[in-house]
């Protein structure tokens, strides 16, 4: 699957939860510190970055200017915003051919926006999870990155400290459970 249609359907997924919220922005989650409001803000945090990064900046170049919360006072419109725009960005022409620098070095840009697909689609279903709603993620996008993922990525994560420790989940749980729990989730 290519990885434009990956990170369009993962972002559709994270964004249908948004929609979702109805008010429900204190609701916890299961990141630890976190509720609604702050997780719907670390993707509109990371859309920022995208158009940035996958235009050749460095994170010396973005530097701080997305820290604190973006979602002022109308949370939705911003996620809505933010979104289409990375986007746009990861559907650009040539876009994911190029290089993305990355905090812990240089990275094909496809692979930061495999990076970033499955960064929505875990916390889509976190979000499922805050909110009560329907937890099931796309099967077919579920299967892709967990190969990715187990294939090219996962030791480099723990090795930089970016997620949590392997939850084990039973053996034939299904990809769903075994991608969630090696992002530390329990499914």
């Amino acid at each position: 699957m290519d990885v434009r249609e990956i990170y369009t359907r993962c972002s559709a997924a994270f964004g249908e939860r948004v929609h979702a919220v109805d008010g429900r922005w204190a609701a916890p989650t299961v990141n630890p510190g976190w509720d609604v409001r702050d997780l719907v803000n670390h993707l509109v945090n990371e859309e920022r970055w995208t158009p940035l990064l996958l235009g050749g900046a460095t994170i010396a170049e973005v530097g701080d200017r997305f820290d604190g919360d973006l979602l002022g006072a109308d949370p939705l419109a911003t996620y809505d915003e933010a979104a289409a725009a990375a986007l746009a960005a990861v559907l650009a022409e040539g876009t994911v051919e190029g290089v993305a620098h990355l905090s812990f070095g240089d990275r094909p840009a496809r692979e930061y926006v495999l990076q970033l697909s499955a960064d929505h689609l875990v916390h889509a279903w976190d979000l499922a999870r805050a909110l009560g709603t329907d937890e099931t993620l796309d099967g077919e996008v579920v299967e892709a990155l967990l190969a990715w993922y187990v294939e090219e990525t996962e030791a480099l994560y723990h090795r930089i400290g970016v997620i949590g420790p392997l939850v084990e989940v039973p053996a034939g749980s299904g990809a769903q459970a075994e991608l969630l729990g090696r992002f530390g989730r329990t499914p």
